[in-house]
């Protein structure tokens, strides 16, 4: 789990004028000497947030950073893969066996689970596969040093000393000591990877035991992932997307834009790839449509449980996998459209585009080799100014026109 935070300057006598802009004279935090220094400041800052002296003391002796986590920060697969090769490493059939396995010995607790909350245990299900395995694999960091590590780093700041101070608020209520504190190198922790906020605001005890052990009980794991869920919006009944198919003749510049009732689709022929109709309550919501692999590969309408899943996980990859899974758990079929094989985008392919599409006219926000929705609007809208099939996907055919284009 993650979320997008603001990169603000570490120490109070830095502050710069340009948000986010770490000014020359401050200290390199990436080093033993830098890190002692936001140390100091942290303690500062956390003393002004309510902790001990004494618990800082304690848990803050002898703190280093972990040298492992600055290469693992920079290297995460729902960014990085091609959609369709993480998908299918994701949504693979042995994951899919595995799940099945695990609904038909948990049934009657998802069931109550989803009763309580609203969640599909399904959902449920495949978010405990896609963060933990299932709970085999937690992460062994110490999700102490791993947020200082972070906040000293600079680069998510604000979020890491927040979930650092939320770490330290649960050992000193002695709910869970530090050794128990145990996780992912981003601070997720437990066998549905939530970060220590979460974990204070929305973990449950929902084994009865007197304890919220997202380590040791999966029903408390689940429970907590569908408390969270329903936090942040889950709609009850309803369901999170729907593959599709359209005419030959359909307008690709529709892509990422309108939320639309199921039925304003039907006018324009955008059909259920499986032939089913459409549940009543998801008649009722609104749905936007998304070629993840463009026209030639599979196409969803994605109703608004899609996008609590990207709370979770604010990847359109994984929030796919998830609702994917959970389909295949509960004995839905494979897609229609199978995805295709594509060609891995080079760093410099990506730019080159941002590039190309800047210099004629369209903007695709900063030029970063980040190819989001605004880079994929700004191809849609040129390959529309063109006569092309306008889906705003890099295929090698695309970067191959983009770089034969003059400079101007």
């Amino acid at each position: 789990m993650d979320r997008r935070t603001l990169i603000m300057t570490v120490m109070a006598g830095w502050a710069s004028p340009v948000l986010g802009q770490i000014p020359a004279d401050a200290p390199d935090l990436s080093t033993e000497s830098g890190f002692q220094t936001w140390l100091l400041g942290f303690r500062t800052r956390a003393l002004a947030a309510g902790l001990s002296a004494d618990r800082l003391d304690r848990e803050l002796a002898g703190l280093t950073p972990d040298p492992r986590i600055p290469a693992l920060d920079n290297r995460q697969p729902e960014f990085l893969k091609p959609f369709s090769q993480y998908i299918r490493t994701t949504v693979s059939e042995d994951r899919i066996a595995l799940g099945r396995r695990y609904r038909a010995s948990l049934l009657p607790s998802l069931q109550a689970i989803e009763a309580a909350y609203g969640v599909p245990g399904d959902i449920l299900l495949a978010i405990w596969g896609m963060e933990s395995g299932f709970g085999a694999v937690m992460g062994n960091f110490d999700v102490v040093r791993a947020m200082a590590t972070l906040a000293a780093q600079g680069r998510r700041q604000a979020f890491a000393e927040a979930q650092l101070i939320a770490a330290l608020r649960i050992i000193d209520s002695g709910e869970f000591p530090r050794s128990r504190l145990v996780g992912s190198w981003a601070g997720a922790m437990g066998q549905t990877q939530f970060i220590p906020e979460s974990f204070l605001s929305t973990a449950v005890d929902a084994d009865g035991d007197g304890q919220r052990d997202i380590w040791g009980s999966s029903l408390d794991a689940l429970a907590s992932a569908a408390n969270l869920m329903l936090r942040d919006g889950w709609r009850r009944g309803e369901g999170w997307a729907r593959e599709v198919v359209v005419p030959d003749d359909f307008d690709f510049s529709l892509v990422e834009g309108p939320a639309l009732p199921p039925a304003a689709w039907d006018l324009m022929d955008v059909r259920c790839a499986d032939g089913l109709p459409w549940s009543d309550s998801d008649q009722a919501s609104t749905a936007s449509l998304i070629a993840p692999t463009g026209a030639n590969g599979p196409l969803f309408l994605l109703l608004p449980n899609h996008f609590v899943i990207r709370k979770y996980n604010n990847a359109m990859t994984y929030a796919l996998a998830v609702g994917l899974l959970a389909d295949r758990f509960a004995g839905g079929a494979p897609l229609v459209r199978p995805w295709p094989d594509e060609v891995p985008l080079s760093m410099q392919d990506r730019l080159m585009v941002q590039e190309k599409l800047t210099a004629q006219g369209f903007d695709p926000g900063p030029i970063d080799g980040l190819t989001g929705v605004k880079t994929r609007a700004a191809l849609r809208a040129w390959q529309k100014s063109k006569g092309l099939l306008a889906d705003g996907y890099i295929s090698p055919d695309i970067i191959a026109q983009l770089r034969d284009l003059p400079q101007p």
